[in-house]
């Protein structure tokens, strides 16, 4: 009995309300109030992830066949990104972030106050379930924007093609898009979680993780430790899913999972063969 009793009183002591998140909480809110509570801090969290998390896949595309051992995992093997093709995407990057991103930030650091942080943290089944039913609803969401942009060839050459200038993509052309889908993009990632009422944490760490999935997603490479080989029966899509959708633009619309796809009758699971890569063109 005394022993079942000192593990409860450490339990309490040290993760609060019962969640193994309780410790990192405190530190974070703590230590780094001020920053975590300014209107900046999502905005500031979410850039800086894109770029970290851009650099090893473009260090893989830079070496090239000197990492071998990599490049048996690149999808498209015969088509890499030349050093303009990089440029242009971080040029594209680069001024959405200038005139688009950092404005929108300032203003919204000039007229919205502070935000509260609460004092319990999410438990950990929170936190993960949370975060993939924030990635559903963008799912959803992008799904239908997706493909509007694709049948509706006004939206299409107006605002989305500039992201199909490459059948083969790479890290780098996450983000490059129109202002227009950046700011959609934006508005979701923001507004999605405070449909669903997450914790902070919880926003921060879906904001992160969707930059990651993304970025993934347009890598070029299909590692075998990449996520959509922690989901069963194909039900994420990955890297694989959404090249073929830039290479075949009619189909793979969901930016994650395969779901909306199966379902509207628009998923092609199947790579193109080696041959198709090589000739295959985007249709505009």
């Amino acid at each position: 009995m005394e022993l079942s009793k000192s593990f409860v009183d450490v339990w309490i002591t040290y993760f609060g309300n019962g969640s193994l998140l309780q410790p990192l909480w405190d530190s974070l809110r703590l230590n780094y109030k001020d920053y975590l509570r300014s209107p900046l801090f999502p905005v500031a969290l979410t850039v800086s992830s894109y770029f970290v998390f851009c650099i090893p896949f473009l260090a893989c595309d830079i070496m090239g066949e000197m990492w071998a051992w990599i490049q048996q995992f690149k999808i498209q093997p015969s088509r890499r990104p030349t050093a303009s093709s990089v440029l242009h995407c971080a040029s594209v990057t680069l001024f959405n972030h200038m005139f688009l991103v950092l404005p929108a930030s300032v203003a919204q650091w000039v007229w919205r106050p502070p935000v509260d942080l609460p004092d319990q943290a999410p438990s950990l089944f929170e936190l993960l379930s949370g975060v993939i039913g924030n990635l559903l609803l963008f799912d959803f969401q992008y799904y239908i924007w997706h493909l509007l942009h694709h049948k509706i060839r006004w939206l299409y050459v107006t605002f989305h093609a500039i992201h199909h200038q490459y059948s083969s993509p790479f890290a780098l052309a996450t983000q490059c898009l129109s202002g227009w889908e950046l700011i959609t993009v934006g508005f979701w990632t923001t507004l999605n979680p405070i449909i669903l009422k997450s914790h902070l944490l919880t926003t921060w760490a879906f904001m992160v993780f969707h930059v990651y999935v993304s970025i993934e997603d347009h890598c070029g490479y299909d590692f075998p430790w990449s996520t959509t080989h922690l989901f069963p029966c194909g039900f994420y899509g990955g890297p694989s899913k959404h090249d073929v959708h830039h290479q075949k633009p009619n189909t793979n619309f969901a930016p994650h999972f395969s779901h909306w796809d199966i379902i509207f009758g628009t998923h092609s699971g199947t790579s193109p063969s080696s041959s198709e890569k090589d000739t295959d063109k985007t249709t505009r």
